[in-house]
């Protein structure tokens, strides 16, 4: 094989790719190419240094290998997240690769994938043995993620930069050295730049690198500037589950794809994040999977969350919802609801239920029913099918149930859920329950309305009650306001009670 064959067909291979790798792959490819050459065509030069060759040879063949460098190259993407931690690079030990408690400061500049890329790279370097820090002066890694769409992006960095000179000159002797990286587009585009016009920065790491920021950082520590930013063709981060960089973030983003295909005339992205690739279905559904979790644990965790959650059925036939593409089955759902109710103990349950749909026989709709039964939702929200044009029921399916039958079980589900949730509303006569004030009741002037904290309508009196912040004040409930009401009775629709003092979300649990 061509010397060169062996270089490209090896860098393919390539996933971890440390600058080292690639002189050690020539290295080995060169030594195979000699000795292919002395084989077929020796001459007496050759012979001559055979013996110093030889030792040469042997030296080498005791030494690291293709391995040492090559990371997971054979290993589906799928099944990265079974393999163990891989040995270190044979020029650092394992305890060098360790964060040892160092504090790592993040700062995020640019677009959502740089967000998910700073909670990328902190979950490899928190795995790593490193610590977070929000405060700047203390850190002893300083990251920044960076942008390269437009000029004034970079030209931030460069003045961020220019501020964090003297953060690091600074820097008591009694202290780590402070190592700073430039990691993300900025990085894949300007490469040497950035490490010869700032002497400042320790790492570079591009986009596709950042499971090679604790060797970099390793290395750094050591005085050595370290760069990994060679792209890759496979690279998606599918094993690595993104760590939130802020604590009071109220959203998270699911990477699905990186790089871009599209190359634009304007655009730097195919060549600062690479060749466009998908992350496996199985590693996004089990991220949303792990999210999903998250919320459900906040829920049932936050006072300040209301415990209702809506989850639409459609049906209770596994063949209709099959029919409607829905993606679940009848027992997946249960298991879901099973699972809702075990995370957060007394939670409000909604649902959409659709009757009639195309094909549904009565035997379908007897399952809907059923379910109805066995969940006993507190609300619930019940129609006819009516089909509509542009959708692929009205061009694959037939809307085959008549419009009396759709109606006669549409007034069978409404039945059973208004004596469904009644049941299950019942279980709150008798208990004081938190609610939110909304305004009047529309059915009464001398009435109010609010939510309880499963998001159900509690009706109660408007009088003057009294104000447990402010002792011996006596006041009338105003929207926004929270008050305690005793329940006295309950319907499928709304609870109602009396009402009984002006409180505090965080002063009502010692009353709840």
């Amino acid at each position: 094989m061509h010397p060169l064959r062996r270089v490209l067909r090896a860098h393919r291979c390539l996933r971890w790719r440390p600058l080292a790798s690639v002189s050690w792959l020539l290295l080995r490819t060169c030594r195979a190419s000699c000795n292919l050459s002395s084989t077929t065509c020796p001459s007496p030069e050759r012979q001559q240094e055979h013996g110093v060759q030889k030792d040469f040879s042997s030296r080498l063949a005791t030494g690291p290998t293709f391995q040492h460098f090559l990371r997971n190259a054979s290993v589906p993407q799928e099944n990265l997240s079974s393999l163990d931690v891989e040995d270190p690079p044979p020029y650092l030990t394992v305890d060098q690769l360790l964060g040892r408690q160092r504090k790592v400061y993040l700062e995020t500049y640019g677009c959502q994938m740089n967000v998910n890329d700073t909670e990328i790279a902190w979950s490899i370097l928190q795995k790593s043995g490193y610590l977070r820090t929000n405060n700047l002066q203390e850190a002893d890694v300083i990251l920044l993620v960076t942008c390269s769409i437009r000029e004034k992006a970079e030209q931030t960095i460069w003045n961020r930069l220019h501020q964090l000179r003297a953060l690091k000159t600074k820097r008591p002797r009694s202290r780590v050295p402070l190592r700073i990286g430039i990691l993300g587009c900025m990085a894949e585009r300007l490469k040497e730049e950035i490490l010869n016009r700032e002497k400042i920065v320790d790492i570079l790491a591009g986009p596709d690198a950042y499971r090679d920021l604790p060797r970099l950082l390793a290395v750094a520590e050591s005085g050595q500037q370290a760069a990994n930013v060679l792209l890759s063709l496979d690279e998606t981060y599918a094993d690595i589950m993104p760590v939130q960089t802020s604590p009071s973030a109220t959203s998270a983003f699911v990477s699905i794809m990186r790089g871009c295909d599209n190359m634009c005339s304007y655009c730097i992205v195919p060549f600062t994040r690479g060749r466009e690739r998908s992350r496996p279905v199985a590693s996004i559904v089990e991220e949303v999977r792990k999210l999903s979790e998250q919320v459900l644990q906040l829920i049932h965790e936050r006072d300040n969350i209301c415990k209702q959650i809506h989850v639409p059925a459609q049906s209770g036939s596994s063949r209709v919802l099959e029919a409607m593409r829905r993606g679940y089955s009848r027992e997946a759902y249960v298991e879901l609801i099973h699972h809702i109710r075990e995370s957060i103990p007394g939670v409000s349950l909604s649902s959409d239920f659709i009757a009639g749909f195309c094909g549904e026989t009565e035997e379908d709709h007897l399952q809907t029913v059923s379910l109805l039964r066995e969940v006993q939702y507190n609300m619930g929200f019940l129609f006819a099918y009516s089909m509509r044009q542009k959708t692929r029921a009205y061009h694959r399916l037939k809307d085959d149930v008549p419009e009396e039958v759709k109606l006669r079980r549409l007034e069978e589900l409404i039945t059973v859920f208004r004596k469904e949730a009644t049941k299950a509303n019942k279980t709150s006569v008798g208990c004081t329950q938190l609610v939110l004030v909304e305004g009047h009741s529309k059915r009464s002037s001398t009435d109010l309305c609010g939510r309880n904290d499963g998001n159900l309508k509690v009706i109660f009196p408007d009088v003057e009650i009294e104000d447990v912040t402010n002792s011996g004040l006596r006041v009338r409930a105003q929207p926004g306001d929270y008050v305690l009401v005793k329940i006295t009775s309950a319907s499928s629709q709304t609870l109602k009670g009396h009402v009984l003092c002006r409180t505090t979300l965080k002063g009502s649990s010692a009353y709840c």
